[in-house]
């Protein structure tokens, strides 16, 4: 084990986290997203140590380090450590050139605040060992192996978009993504003198860990059935709201429930760009509300704590929208307010989520940012 005290790398990634405007749990359906990502960021440190096989990984939040045989690669029974094994194991499918490396990390992303940390520790360590061993990995697939990592080794069968984001993103802009053909546009987004501010509910109800796959799962039968009518249909990518109409009564209550809002969702995300391109932020701002609306009443991943903060925010003029962002069960809202009421809103909110739930509120504003990045 090598010391961490003194630590001096060859090279230093930064790997940022990722909000998302609109267009949640459409990736892992094939239809599209609008995320960026943000000033919230993994830092990562690596060098080469000379070994053939034996590396080092040290987190700095949790000062705790562990050990890698890169000859023995299997899944840990700690949860964070799956995300940098599962990373070199796709790696390790890929080339042959790795070899002995040294890790410090350390991170300003909340974990479980559904910015996507996970994505952040994928792509920052592949992005990482792609230029200290020279692998000639592109973006792409950068953005493709640390999504295997995730589905293979953490157990979540995620979509591509927190990837795509953490790796892809540019500066001011948000990607409009097609998860189905992999092709995205660079929205630029001029939102002044409104900010984008996130709340952390700071709880993860246990539902989190299984309801992700389980909501997956609900939406593939429904295409199943769909598809013994309509062959053409792979995903709901392929089904509009006429078509899913027509099948109310065929589907389960619960089946149709979750359909229903990814093909609503889908419409919403390319509404939304089309209200960005033409600074109609009221507009933009009324299809946030609309897409919580769904994730609480028809996706049901909501919970009572985030759609308290969603109809606190309804109160205030100066939040032209708001919903849960990422996973759900817990994590963010993203509020769309105006500058000028940030602080006034932060303070009301905090004292009320508090007289609730009896939780701290916590409270940041998301910057869109560049992508993961060599900054040394």
């Amino acid at each position: 084990m090598c010391s961490f005290k003194a630590f001096n790398p060859q090279i230093t990634v930064a790997s940022p986290g990722r909000i998302n405007f609109i267009g949640e749990h459409t990736d892992y359906n094939m239809g599209f997203v609008l995320p960026t990502a943000i000033d919230r960021k993994i830092i990562f440190k690596l060098r080469k140590n000379n070994s053939k096989n034996i590396c080092s990984v040290y987190s700095a939040n949790y000062d705790v380090s562990f050990p890698i045989d890169l000859k023995i690669i299997k899944i840990s029974n700690i949860e964070w450590e799956n995300y940098i094994l599962g990373v070199i194991h796709e790696i390790q499918q890929l080339t042959d050139k790795l070899s002995g490396f040294d890790c410090v990390l350390s991170s300003d992303i909340p974990v479980g605040a559904g910015i996507s940390s996970s994505a952040a520790m994928e792509c920052g360590l592949a992005f990482g060992l792609n230029e200290l061993f020279d692998l000639g990995l592109s973006k792409l697939s950068i953005v493709e192996l640390s999504q295997r990592a995730e589905h293979n080794y953490v157990g979540t069968k995620c979509g591509i978009m927190d990837q795509y984001a953490s790796v892809m993103s540019k500066k001011d802009h948000v990607i409009l993504l097609d998860c189905q053909s992999i092709e995205h546009e660079y929205i630029p987004i001029n939102i002044k003198p409104y900010k984008v501010l996130l709340l952390n509910t700071n709880v993860s109800h246990s539902l989190a860990s299984t309801a992700y796959n389980q909501r997956r799962e609900e939406c593939e039968k429904g295409v199943n059935i769909i598809k013994n009518k309509y062959h053409q249909v792979n995903s709901l990518r392929d089904v509009d709201e006429k078509m899913l109409a027509e099948f109310k009564g065929a589907l389960p209550e619960v089946i149709y429930a979750r359909c229903k809002y990814v093909v609503e969702e889908n419409a919403r995300v390319l509404q939304a760009v089309e209200a960005l391109k033409e600074n109609r932020l009221n507009d933009f701002g009324i299809l946030m509300y609309e897409t919580h609306h769904g994730l609480s009443e028809d996706y049901e991943v909501s919970c009572p704590e985030l759609d308290f903060l969603v109809e606190f925010s309804r109160e205030y003029e100066a939040i032209l929208g708001a919903r849960m962002m990422g996973g759900g069960f817990g994590g963010c809202t993203i509020n769309l307010i105006h500058e000028d009421a940030i602080d006034d809103f932060v303070r009301k909110v905090s004292i009320a989520y508090k007289g609730k739930f009896s939780i701290e509120l916590e409270a940041f504003e998301a910057n869109p940012n560049e992508g993961t990045t060599l900054t040394k």
